[in-house]
């Protein structure tokens, strides 16, 4: 690494690297200590891998070569006050949300990356999100060294293609293995361009391009355009949100009519408020 000296990050607000790494966005960072300061490493993309710890005082720190990639990464950059200035002004249960994970920022991940990770979680439970994840990986990805620890990069979809429907059901993937594969290789192939969706200014054509792709949903193309793509207003329903709205909102419509309503309840930010809400609900309800 050109230069691993640790360095201050900067950022506005309350941030949280431990609810961020824990709040359903990113399941693959481990923890990692250099000195005697603790913190977590990982890869962002196919780079060598990143290393961002936080203090007791709130204080982050990165290697000085990652500072804007960990930075873009974890939404240190994000302004949280414009943010919660366009939420609802008369909303107790967003305020009792954002005052339990107020460190809580939207991850700006690789969007291939995202995609594939959200197509394999399907009705499955965070450990086993992480456990698929790492197996593809150390299976298909690029290995790295980070002191005497190796870290590996998540595959490319040519790597993923290559490796053909039969082998991913071998990573525990189960009938995901398929929508996995057939995703890889229509990005692989051309036929489904992600930069271009990525840089899509239309949230709702993005993602009906998204959702052009064999196993890639409503929910799972919110969740790849809200977590990669920077597209805050994307909403992901999943049983917790909807669970929530249910019983706190009083919503007794579904789908595309509760998506609808959710939009434009909590305006322009909608995706960072589900946030607050999903993981207010997983460790409260």
């Amino acid at each position: 690494m050109a230069d691993d000296s640790l360095v201050v990050l900067p950022y506005e607000g309350s941030f949280s690297l431990r609810e961020t790494l824990k709040s359903g966005q990113l399941f693959h960072w481990e923890k990692f200590s250099i000195g005697e300061l603790d913190g977590f490493a990982g890869c962002i993309g196919d780079a060598s891998p990143s290393f961002i710890a936080q203090r007791d005082s709130g204080e982050v720190l990165s290697f000085s070569s990652d500072r804007e990639r960990v930075a873009r990464y974890f939404g240190l950059d994000h302004r949280i006050g414009e943010i919660h200035a366009t939420f609802p002004t008369h909303d107790p249960v967003l305020t009792a949300a954002i005052a339990y994970c107020p460190g809580i920022r939207i991850a700006r991940q690789p969007t291939w990356e995202c995609l594939a990770t959200f197509i394999t979680s399907s009705l499955k439970q965070v450990t086993h999100i992480r456990a698929i994840s790492m197996t593809l990986r150390q299976r298909y990805g690029v290995a790295h060294r980070l002191g005497d620890h190796t870290f590996y990069a998540y595959p490319d979809p040519a790597a993923l293609a290559a490796a053909g429907e039969e082998a991913l059901r071998h990573c525990s993937l189960g009938y995901r293995a398929k929508s996995l594969h057939l995703a890889a290789s229509a990005i692989a192939s051309g036929a489904i361009d992600l930069d271009a969706i990525e840089h899509e200014p239309s949230l709702a054509l993005a993602r009906e391009r998204l959702m052009q792709l064999h196993g890639v949903g409503e929910k799972i193309a919110n969740c790849a355009l809200l977590f990669s793509a920077g597209q805050w207003g994307a909403f992901p329903i999943d049983v917790w949100i909807e669970r929530i709205l249910r019983e706190h909102y009083r919503k007794r419509v579904k789908g595309a009519r509760l998506q609808q309503w959710a939009v434009k309840h909590f305006g322009p930010n909608a995706g960072y408020a589900q946030q607050y809400l999903f993981h207010f609900a997983r460790k409260t309800l």
